[in-house]
């Protein structure tokens, strides 16, 4: 059955949309920081056989920090994240810093790690937007006139 004609329902609703996740940009941060605390005390784990009878061991293997799973942990998603950043008014600056600096500790988080060897150089790469461009592009230039093509 579909809303009568001319009805005026969405008027009742006493809000829009989703309330902001934090109340101050200190609570963002400590929220943040106990997703990075997670990442590194849960190490993914590689199955390896080493040894003279080929024993199975467990390596540990770092657990990247990404925005895909500080947003999962934080109950929102990137879309969410990236709006509220871009929509952020005059008296919610502090944010601002903070977004920055969590952006900024992923990034330093995978471009060590990738520096380091612990994790694939050539996805972390990609992912940061770095490029190793070389130009393979040239330029020919033949100093014959077509009259010369004939002689």
């Amino acid at each position: 059955m579909s809303a009568p004609i001319g009805n005026r329902f969405w008027e009742q609703r006493s809000k829009h949309g989703r309330d902001i996740l934090f109340a101050s940009p200190e609570l963002m941060w400590e929220a943040a920081c106990e997703y990075f605390k997670w990442c590194e005390d849960n190490d993914l784990k590689e199955v390896d056989f080493r040894g003279k009878d080929a024993d199975e061991v467990e390596l540990p293997k770092a657990r990247v920090f990404t925005m895909q799973g500080l947003c999962r942990h934080l109950d929102c998603n990137t879309d969410y994240f990236r709006q509220f950043k871009h929509n952020l008014k005059a008296d919610q600056q502090g944010f601002s810093w903070v977004i920055t600096r969590i952006e900024e500790t992923i990034y330093e988080q995978k471009f060590t790690l990738a520096a380091a060897g612990f994790l694939n150089a050539n996805i972390i790469s990609r992912d940061l937007g770095l490029v190793d461009k070389t130009d393979n592009n040239h330029k020919v230039k033949l100093g014959m006139a077509a009259d010369d093509v004939y002689e």
